[in-house]
């Protein structure tokens, strides 16, 4: 028989079930930068450009952000277990589709089954993290589940090198859309949105699900969350930073590097896992700060000059080695880590019942980063071919590179500039 007079669940149980939806958070981390250690195979397998394989990575954010408004919507209305488990189901079928295709069509839509499914993870962890810990570590344990993330997204940069060298890349692909599915049916049985449904008191209310749900109430949700000038700031501040990380580390990166720094695609794959530990150590520790400090904002805005100085040295400064490589995209990443304050930031910014629509919706500015950079250096990149080919691949110049990324460094000065426009929460959550 459990106690009444715990102040909340356990913390190993919290931890449990909250790691389980982290586990599927992983996964889709890992099907968002995989392309970015593959190309040479998906273009040379699908007979495709850069811009083609722009395209065809941008596929998975396509969905993936439409998906956001349902998703934090129906996080406030369904649950986090019903959405993870659905999530779960569909990514792994995606994935299978994709990695058994037999051309771009269905790759493509394979890339679409995957986006939209894992669409739901972070916003459905969101929503775990508010109801099984107490809100004063909202922050951290965002981090934390950023950071658990991003061990799926090193695990698909020199490991998913080492298993594709060894194996074809479609077998590989397709042993994690089944371990997806696995993955669905345990978080079914074990996962639950509220702690009192395993009998345990919570840290906060619980708040009812509705009976239905009508199109009035999702538009008024919608249309309340608006009203706030923190949700449309943090619609767009964390998208220029994390479209710099996720275009550079999930497909432009590993290319770029080997034919401008003349690196094996193992050793650029090995320099794109130091952006991605630096950027999944930084989170949890500017999380864990600022609900130390009670403040979100200056410690945003330092990180993200810090970043900003980063970017411009990785992209345009020449005659690095490659240990300053390292150190310098070690350094970003980890101030990188400072975007993570963007969900309790913008949650506290609205009524806890709204929590979830507008985590969905940041999480949607988020993605419209990448979404929108990978097609577009793609394109740039193949308007300044010079002819040079290499494998059957097309082989772009350093100033096509350099071309193509000045719309990543005006996304990250976008940033940096509109942050100083937020309204401070001291890490309280509004009344109304």
């Amino acid at each position: 028989m459990k106690s009444n007079n715990l102040i909340g669940p356990p913390m190993t149980l919290a931890w449990f079930i909250w790691g389980l939806g982290a586990l599927f958070y992983l996964a889709g981390f890992f099907q968002r930068v995989a392309p970015g250690v593959m190309t040479q195979e998906l273009m040379q397998d699908f007979d495709i450009s850069a811009s083609g394989l722009g395209h065809l990575s941008a596929l998975y954010f396509y969905s993936y952000v439409a998906m956001q408004i349902p998703t934090g919507i129906l996080a406030d209305t369904l649950g986090p277990r019903k959405l993870l488990t659905a999530g779960c189901v569909v990514a792994g079928m995606g994935t299978l589709l994709f990695a058994l295709s037999p051309g771009f069509f269905w790759a493509g839509f394979g890339r679409l089954l995957i986006g939209g499914s894992v669409a739901v993870a972070f916003v459905g962890l969101l929503k775990l993290s508010s109801s099984w810990f107490p809100k004063k570590f909202y922050a951290f344990v965002a981090g934390n589940a950023l950071s658990i993330g991003l061990i799926g997204a090193i695990t698909a940069g020199p490991p998913l090198r080492f298993l594709m060298d060894a194996f074809n890349w479609r077998g590989v692909i397709s042993v994690t859309g089944l371990m997806t599915l696995v993955l669905g049916g345990v978080i079914w049985f074990v996962v639950r949105d509220w702690p009192q449904e395993k009998g345990y008191p919570g840290f906060t209310k619980r708040i009812p699900q509705p009976d239905s749900l009508s199109f009035s109430s999702i538009w008024q949700s919608f249309y309340k969350v608006l009203q706030y000038r923190n949700t449309w700031l943090l619609f767009v501040i964390p998208g220029g930073i994390v479209g710099a990380i996720l275009t550079f580390s999930g497909l432009w990166g590993v290319p770029y590097l080997v034919w401008h720094h003349q690196l094996s695609p193992g050793k650029a794959a090995a320099l794109i896992s130091c952006l991605l530990i630096g950027w999944a150590m930084g989170a949890p520790v500017f999380g864990w700060l600022s609900d130390r400090m009670g403040k979100r904002k200056p410690l945003y805005i330092l990180g993200s000059l810090v970043l900003a100085l980063g970017w411009s040295l990785i992209l345009f400064r020449g005659g690095l080695s490659y240990y300053q490589l390292a150190v310098v995209l070690w350094v970003t990443g980890f101030f990188s880590g400072c975007m993570i304050l963007s969900f309790a930031f913008v949650s506290e910014s609205v009524p806890r019942s709204l929590s979830g629509t507008v985590s969905g919706l940041t999480n949607m500015g988020v993605m419209m980063g990448p979404t929108l950079l990978q097609p577009v250096i793609g394109r740039i990149l193949d308007n300044n071919w010079t002819g040079q080919m290499a494998d059957g691949v097309r082989v772009y110049s350093l100033d096509a590179y350099e071309y193509g990324f000045i719309p990543m460094m005006g996304g990250v000065i976008l940033s940096v500039l509109l942050l100083f426009f937020t309204k401070e929460t001291h890490c309280r959550q509004i009344d109304n």
